[in-house]
């Protein structure tokens, strides 16, 4: 197994080469960062030559990568014709672990713009996907163990229903309802915005219940895909020949579907979650948008529509680096659910 996983991240050594070489090709193009520095005031001619030579973007795009890729600090060069080389902007490179600074942040390292949103996320990331994972299994294993019963028909159409309503519709919904309505009718209605109070402060109380409307609106969508998939693939499992075998051998029902039957029917599952954390970890764009949450989503958003191509940058490389070791978490868990599956021989 060790050296699956040696082998996988070697692989993705040259996966991330390539990623990096398309996404800042495409983030170079996204607009202009003179501008996203500069915000609402006007830039002289003057000063807009010299921040384009200080950051390096009077020279050839293949330069530009190399230098964000592997540091300009080796590249002393005579940028004012003053016959001293120097290097303005000087920075190491992500090889060094140095993704440059905000240009809309004023100079401040991307490295700790990213540090201070991604605990939020991750806050958010982490109950929401624990509520529908442990939701959708009860739901789905109990829906295909009861086939065809009442609660399974009503569970069904209310699946349908959630996983066809936007994530936008979903979260308007709820804040109107349980932020909006509940107050009029004097009812305790829910925060709708922000972490916490203010005036309160970031206590566990607070954040806790900030979370209870956002979770709600990104568990709904997926609670309903999950819980699909996992009734589908426990009513095959449920017809193998091996349940049939355990259930001729007096097997307690409650050992037959959680020991036999759900092992080997969560493989499918597995793979969605796998491939749904790192999206999640790079933020919910719409959820942490409507909700005024103070994640990567928002982040993201944010710094987009500003042209600040170093945070961006930053935010998609975490995501495809989270992607390839989420992957191999998967195949890991892989092995460790079905032992039939090896990886060496």
């Amino acid at each position: 197994m060790f050296r699956f996983i040696f082998r996988r991240i070697l692989q993705a050594v040259p996966l991330l080469f390539i990623i990096s070489i398309v996404l800042f090709f495409l983030m170079r193009n996204m607009g202009d960062p003179i501008a996203a520095m500069a915000g609402r005031n006007i830039t002289r001619s003057s000063d807009r030559e010299r921040l384009t030579r200080q950051l390096g973007l009077d020279r050839p795009i293949y330069m530009q990568y190399i230098y964000w890729l592997v540091g300009n600090d080796w590249a002393k060069t005579d940028l004012d014709g003053d016959g001293i080389a120097e290097t303005p902007g000087t920075r190491k490179g992500i090889l060094r672990g140095d993704f440059g600074t905000s240009l809309v942040n004023r100079g401040k390292p991307v490295v700790k713009v990213i540090a201070e949103r991604l605990p939020n996320t991750l806050i958010l990331m982490i109950v929401a996907e624990t509520v529908i994972i442990f939701g959708s299994l009860v739901v789905g294993v109990y829906s295909a163990v009861r086939q065809y019963s009442a609660l399974d028909n009503i569970m069904t159409g209310l699946s349908f229903i959630g996983y066809s309503m936007p994530i936008f519709f979903i979260a308007l919904i709820s804040m109107y309802l349980f932020g909006v309505l509940f107050k009029r009718w004097g009812l305790p209605y829910l925060p709708t915005v922000g972490m916490f109070d203010p005036n309160i402060g970031k206590t566990p109380g607070q954040i806790a219940l900030h979370l209870i409307l956002p979770t709600f609106s990104m568990s709904l969508i997926s609670f309903a895909a999950y819980s699909r998939y996992i009734r589908s693939t426990m009513l095959e499992v449920m017809n193998q020949d091996y349940i049939r075998t355990a259930k001729s051998k007096g097997l307690p029902r409650r050992t037959i579907i959680f020991i036999h039957a759900l092992k080997n029917a969560s493989l499918p599952i597995v793979t969605v979650v796998g491939l749904d954390l790192p999206l999640l970890l790079g933020g919910a764009l719409v959820t942490e948008r409507i909700f005024a949450w103070p994640g990567m989503g928002r982040l993201f958003l944010d710094h987009v529509s500003r042209a600040d191509v170093p945070v961006v940058m930053g935010i998609l490389m975490m995501i495809a680096v989270a992607v390839i070791v989420f992957q191999i978490i998967t195949d890991v868990v892989y092995a460790w659910l079905d032992p039939r599956i090896r990886y060496e021989k």
